[in-house]
């Protein structure tokens, strides 16, 4: 079973005659199951349910068509990271609220996650594509950021954290689509604490770690 045969909108269908959704709709399944090499303009047209020319009426070309898609999927991301986010809370709290986000997004646009996790992106990134990735990024960054400068923390880059984030959840998203697990709710809860436990270990630094249990440590 294919991305599009088995992949669920929750936009459901675009309203009859915009053919720009349709496009970016159709595009966005395509470049998620075949790669942007791997998806030819005429393919999305035909997915779409238009003509070639009508493609090119909307998007020049098939680069900017990606980053039409690209920026279109991001946005959804963002809203569902960092729409009503409060970030002045504790780091713990804090980190598994954006996985819960992260976990919610992939479940209801499985399609946009599989896309959006792509390697392939940056070759065909356009400039106002890159500006919405970083927009997306900052308030994570400077959340890594934040936790790496509490005291009793070295200084293990956000970027790090961000991409040990990125991969433990794509990992467990990707096991699952491929059929290797199912994720129950319990158990994308302790991959949650199991990810946060890599990151807090991660920027702790181990003298302090080491004093905090000698104190605890009985004394001969």
């Amino acid at each position: 079973m294919n991305v599009r045969e088995s992949a669920k909108r929750p936009r459901g269908r675009p309203p009859e005659g915009d053919k720009r959704r349709q496009i970016l709709d159709a595009a966005l399944e395509l470049f998620a199951e075949r790669g942007f090499h791997g998806t030819a303009v005429p393919l999305v047209a035909e997915a779409a349910g238009v003509g070639t020319g009508t493609i090119y009426h909307y998007f020049e070309n098939k680069e900017v068509l990606v980053n039409a898609v690209f920026r279109d999927a991001k946005a959804r991301l963002r809203g569902a990271l960092i729409d009503g986010l409060v970030f002045e809370r504790a780091p713990r709290e804090l980190f598994l609220e954006i996985w819960d986000r992260l976990v919610g997004f992939a479940r209801a646009e499985p399609v946009s996650f599989q896309f959006l996790e792509m390697q392939d992106h940056v070759p065909y990134l356009d400039e106002p594509s890159r500006a919405l990735e970083r927009e997306v990024l900052a308030p994570l960054w400077l959340a890594g950021q934040e936790l790496a400068r509490r005291p009793g923390r070295k200084g293990l880059p956000p970027e790090t954290m961000m991409a040990l984030v990125w991969g433990a959840l794509v990992g467990v998203i990707k096991a699952e689509r491929l059929g290797y697990l199912t994720l129950t709710p319990a158990l994308l809860k302790e991959s949650g604490e199991a990810a946060w436990a890599m990151v807090d270990r991660g920027v702790s630094n181990p003298k302090t770690k080491s004093r905090e249990r000698a104190r605890h440590e009985p004394k001969e």
